[in-house]
């Protein structure tokens, strides 16, 4: 070509198309996503290193360029159930990026996501770096000999695709977190890319030569014949690229990106499983060709990377070289656009806004215009860091060589991802040690190697190590030599990542709610809700706020008018439910991601969210203790110095084991019941709509009453466990107990004479104070009246509460004529889950919580809880308290 304009028309013209799609998809934002849209998108994985340097790969290495493409296909294939596992999630968590899932995952961790973050944009700037090569190297070829110089040309094409990144994916904050425009200019560029290319491959083919078998044939004559049909690479080479494909098909930001940011329909994964490697296969269709055609056309010393553009060049077809750029073009701007918004998102909710949001004294208003800009710059920026490190280091290596630098720094995300999908036991602290650890191994012996050799550090290093440290060589590490740099690198980052990571998760114990987020994360499938409910509460005005700041006042409201509605809660009501307050934290998830939301949320409800799974986790301690149990059994086999007492040691537990086990049965029942009670009844009304006023009443009724029963559960677990904690709220003052105890008399009153049980007071009047907590002696009072009235038959049952002094205070005294208490059972039913009687038949119904609560409650006060009892004869429960 020998005018720049008859090269840059057509590319400005394309240009013009991808912002037209683009638009077009945008305005039409109230029409259903497309599958084969979502499908297309994912061609985002064929980067310029797929157009140009898989030609050039395979012009070198033959058929071992195939490993790049067949680490996808397997994920597709055989990988489903992980996928749809990370779309579930996402869609459950408003996920936003990889940092914002893996965050999520370990208790919503802001520096577990800052960490991914850093090391997403680390390893992406190689890649960026790469784009921008193959097309400055690409408008070089295609422009006359000196008619503008290189580094003028990269700059361009850096701005060029940072204009493209800003305007695609940064025109707006959406609470969906979607870009329709960027997924059809994406979709569009898939099509272009491949349609180039194998336009190029039919050339190749049909033109130049008379069919392929001819042109295969007269390649069969070349001295690398049998280099570009044979497997050249080594078996541990060619299985690291396959682990490294693999892992960048979910780990890239740009695929995470339009694998699951950008998937709106969870039925679309379905065809781009296999959608995705016929793309795959078919883009690749031609490289082989295209190779073998410029080996045997092209002179010596011809880059490799450029035969896409130089064989039509070759061949007088500047038209086919023209259309081929623009193929070029298109496979570079998809990976610059997407990689960049998707990075451009991680530094703005990962690493600028939980800053802010830790600023003292923060004042934050309306932060649209703010994190837009943070995103339009975090755009620019990371592209021209690509362009600084193409200046540094592009020249030194080869497209393939440099997408494996930045493969490798994404694959230090699969281990944490992968294996927290799946066990529950992965922790924050091994997540942070095991990427942080990789991340650190790959900069040592993949990254300051590849500055070494570009010249831009001294490579001394490379030949002697760390301090002179001969075993610390970077490409020789602990002595281990005679793998390629990528492979070598791999290995033993994934040692220090997947070691620490399962070291250090299985010495540490990771808090509560970072294993309600284990949970909600390994189970998704099965869970029934959400992961957690929040316990604080919140003014909707509060929220709507909060919401405000982001999107606007008038929004905020119209979409918290929304959630209220879905949640049918009281559109009146000032306080917002926790249902409200979840579904605002999950809207903003969308938005600055869910470590950020949680922050902001929880500055706003005033207390952290807790998982209903934290109730129930008290039923999976059980099996813990059986395990223990037997393990201490074994030892008592082997140990016969200390066998007397480890058999008694064992014997407790295994009564604690048993105990365990009867709770776990009736607790189980206890919140079985009201759950199937309530399910079942609001099946009946959601299926009935037009039952009658009268039996929807009832059924109504009933799911109240069951939903009380349930509270009445959960607070007695919750009551018990704070007070040991020391949680628990109390407020001591000077109280007189006479008054307090005819309260409670006056409420429990009708209940005696439903039952035609006979309640006596005997109050000593004008008692002095004592100090404390007049709610709490109200509870021990109630809970011991309600325990003799379980026993008590109808007519002839009495019960008497007295109040008198005693030494040192004033005691509290309820007084049966039932049958009385066993002497072996009058001190074991103060302890958590014991009730009187024997096995899961003879036991009064409840929990054996209520009289470990009310001595708590006396223990807290510094008093005791006391009983005498003689079977037949009736029980007496003593509350003592100090005087003031």
């Amino acid at each position: 070509m020998t005018s720049p304009l008859l090269v840059l028309l057509p590319l400005a013209a394309y240009c013009a198309l991808l912002f037209a799609v683009a638009g077009l998809a945008e305005r039409s934002r109230r029409r259903p996503p497309r599958a084969w849209l979502y499908v297309l998108s994912l061609g985002v994985y064929c980067s310029s290193w797929t157009y140009y340097g898989s030609v050039g790969r395979a012009s070198a290495h033959g058929i071992d360029f195939l490993p790049i493409y067949l680490g996808p296909t397997l994920v597709c294939v055989l990988g489903w159930p992980l996928l749809a596992k990370i779309l579930r999630i996402s869609k459950a968590h408003r996920i936003t990026s990889i940092a914002d899932f893996i965050g999520s995952r370990y208790g919503k961790s802001g520096l577990l996501a800052g960490l991914v973050t850093l090391i997403a944009v680390a390893g992406s700037v190689p890649y960026i770096a790469l784009q921008l090569k193959a097309v400055s190297s690409s408008l070089l070829i295609m422009l006359a000999p000196g008619a503008v110089a290189a580094n003028t040309v990269a700059l361009g094409a850096a701005l060029l695709l940072a204009a493209f990144g800003v305007l695609f994916g940064a025109a707006r904050i959406d609470p969906d977190e979607h870009h329709r425009g960027m997924v059809a200019a994406i979709a569009l560029e898939s099509v272009v890319k491949l349609v180039c290319l194998a336009a190029v491959g039919l050339f190749a083919g049909l033109v130049l030569f008379d069919g392929f078998g001819d042109l295969f044939a007269r390649a069969a004559k070349l001295p690398q014949a049998q280099a570009l049909t044979t497997l050249q690479t080594p078996g541990a080479e060619w299985t690291g690229l396959l682990l490294l494909s693999m892992a960048a098909a979910i780990c890239l930001p740009r695929q995470f990106q339009m694998l699951v940011v950008e998937n709106r329909n969870e039925r679309h994964l379905a065809p781009a499983l296999w959608g995705f490697p016929l793309y795959l296969l078919a883009i690749n269709l031609f490289v082989l060709p295209i190779a073998c055609a410029g080996l045997l056309l092209l002179p010596a010393g011809s880059d490799p990377d450029m035969v896409v553009l130089t064989l039509p060049l070759a061949a007088g077809a500047g038209w086919l070289s023209l259309l081929a750029c623009i193929g070029g073009l298109s496979a570079a701007t998809a990976m610059v656009v997407v990689e960049s918004v998707a990075l451009s998102t991680m530094l703005c909710n990962d690493l600028l806004l939980p800053v802010l949001l830790r600023l003292p004294g923060r004042q934050l208003a309306d932060l649209t215009g703010l994190l837009l800009g943070v995103r339009r710059a975090s755009i620019v920026g990371v592209v021209l860091l690509g362009y600084l490190y193409l200046q540094q280091v592009g020249n030194t290596y080869a497209l393939e060589s440099i997408g494996l630098v930045s493969f490798c720094a994404a694959a230090q995300l699969a281990p944490a991802m992968v294996m927290g999908l799946f066990w529950r036991g992965a922790t924050r602290l091994g997540a942070l040690a095991g990427i942080g650890a990789g991340f650190l191994v790959w900069v040592w012996t993949l990254f300051l190697p590849s500055l070494a050799l570009s010249g831009i550090v001294c490579r001394d290093f490379l030949d002697t190590g760390l301090f002179g440290w001969g075993w610390s060589r970077p490409q020789a590490l602990f002595g281990l030599a005679g793998l390629d740099p990528i492979t070598h690198s791999l290995f033993w980052s994934m040692l220090a990542n997947i070691g620490l990571l399962v070291g250090l998760s299985v010495l540490a114990r990771a808090p509560a709610f970072e294993r309600a987020q284990a949970r909600a994360f390994v189970d998704v499938f099965a869970a029934a809700g959400e992961a957690g409910a929040w316990v604080g509460r919140a003014r909707v005005a509060d929220l709507a706020a909060l919401l405000g700041r982001f999107i606007g006042p008038a929004q905020a409201q119209a979409r918290l008018a929304e959630l209220v509605r879905a949640a049918g809660a009281d559109p009146r009501a000032p306080q917002a439910d926790p249902a409200l307050v979840r579904d605002v934290e999950r809207l903003l998830a969308g938005m600055i991601g869910n470590a950020s939301a949680h922050v902001l949320v929880a500055s706003v409800a005033g207390e952290r969210p807790v998982a209903v799974e934290e109730v129930m986790r008290i039923v999976d301690e059980s099996a813990e203790i059986r395990e223990y149990s037997r393990q201490l059994e074994e030892k008592s086999r082997q140990l016969a110095a200390t066998a007397e007492e480890l058999r008694r040691a064992n014997a407790t537990l295994q009564e604690l084991d048993r105990l365990k086990d009867e709770f776990v049965s009736n607790v189980s029942h206890e919140l079985r019941t009201p759950l199937t009670s309530i399910r079942s009844f609001s099946e009946i009304l959601y299926d009935e709509p037009d039952l009658e006023t009268a039996q929807r009443q009832k059924f109504l009724a009933i799911i109240v009453r069951e939903s009380e029963r349930l509270t009445r559960l959960i607070t007695d677990m919750l009551d018990l466990a704070k007070m040991h904690a020391g949680d628990l709220h109390w407020q001591f003052e000077p109280v007189r107990l006479e008054p307090v105890l005819l309260d409670v008399a006056a409420a429990t009153g009708q209940l005696f004479r439903d039952h035609g049980v006979t309640l006596t007071l005997q109050l000593t009047p004008n008692l002095p104070p004592v100090r404390a907590d007049a709610d709490r002696v109200a509870q021990v009072a109630i809970n011991l009246l309600s325990n003799a009235l379980k026993f008590l038959p109808a007519g002839t049952g009495q019960v008497r509460l007295r109040l008198f002094r005693a030494e040192g205070g004033q005691t509290v005294e309820v007084t049966d004529n039932g049958p009385g208490i066993a002497l072996a059972d009058q001190e074991v039913i103060f302890e958590r889950f014991r009730q009187a009687g024997n096995g899961l038949t003879d036991k009064p119904a409840g929990t054996g919580l209520g009289l470990a609560i009310c001595r708590a409650i006396a223990e807290r006060h510094g008093g005791t809880l006391t009983l005498s009892s003689v079977p037949g004869e009736g029980a007496s429960f003593r509350l003592n308290l100090p005087g003031a």
